[in-house]
């Protein structure tokens, strides 16, 4: 347990659990009312602390620079909200909702208060300063960023077929007919062999025919990649402050005199 003279230690500072994860950042103790000793402290958890969660601290400790609670972080922040009344007070239903959440014997504490006092209905919420001046605190709104998958994005290559039309030019052979009359010059050729006869000659003919194939050719490289944008985005949040009246007094401290 702790200590009276320890609680300016703990407020503002982290707590932990028993396997030294941090759970928060202490907000309030709240002491009992019949014993006057800490019973609760009110830890900032989620995101920017915009959460808090009770937790028992009987059975705390003061390590170092923080409060050590052998409870489970997952544990604490997911104890039951309760509510508190305007004098900072937790009733006696919400305390024993807590009790029963943490696994402490509600009717074991009640019969360890001071004889024929009962137990006070709720506790105290307090900031833990000794002295006779008050504390007046008030939330800030932290804003910052979380980095978070937004999509994905992959490269997938298939295949289609297509026509393609080309012109190439081809070319052919085709029989002519050529005559040539007997003269001095062919005169020897044309008169060999026999003088009536029957004879066949035949020509080859060629051509050109289009020949088709396709290969494979590398034609561009193709890759993904990300780069940062940057944008600003708005966010609204509410925020809570305490305000202190006084009673009986100006706020220059003097004392109100009746008319």
């Amino acid at each position: 347990m702790i200590t009276r003279e320890q609680i300016p230690t703990v407020l503002d500072h982290p707590v932990h659990d028993a396997s030294g994860a941090k759970i928060g950042d202490a907000r309030h103790v709240f002491f009992d009312d019949v014993t006057g000793e800490p019973e609760w402290v009110s830890v900032r958890t989620g995101l920017f602390g915009t959460s808090e969660s009770f937790v028992p601290i009987h059975d705390a400790a003061v390590v170092e620079d923080h409060l050590e609670v052998p409870y489970a972080k997952d544990q604490v922040k997911d104890a039951p909200n309760v509510d508190i009344d305007a004098g900072g007070h937790l009733s006696e239903q919400e305390e024993e909702r807590l009790y029963q959440y943490y696994g402490i014997n509600w009717d074991a504490a009640w019969q360890d208060a001071p004889s024929g006092t009962g137990r006070a209905a709720g506790t105290t919420g307090t900031t833990g300063t000794t002295d006779d001046a008050m504390t007046r605190s008030e939330e800030e709104m932290h804003v910052g960023v979380e980095r978070r998958e937004a999509g994905r994005a992959r490269l997938r290559k298939y295949v289609v077929t297509e026509e393609q039309q080309y012109t190439v030019p081809v070319r052919h052979e085709e029989v002519r007919v050529e005559r040539e009359p007997i003269s001095d010059t062919n005169r020897d050729r044309a008169m060999t062999g026999q003088d009536i006869t029957e004879a066949e000659h035949d020509v080859t003919l060629y051509e050109e025919q289009p020949v088709v194939e396709t290969r494979a050719v590398p034609k561009e490289r193709v890759r993904l990649t990300t780069e940062e944008v940057e944008e600003e985005e708005t966010v609204t949040g509410e925020v809570r402050k305490e305000r202190i009246e006084t009673e009986g007094t100006d706020e220059q401290g003097d004392q109100r005199r009746r008319r």
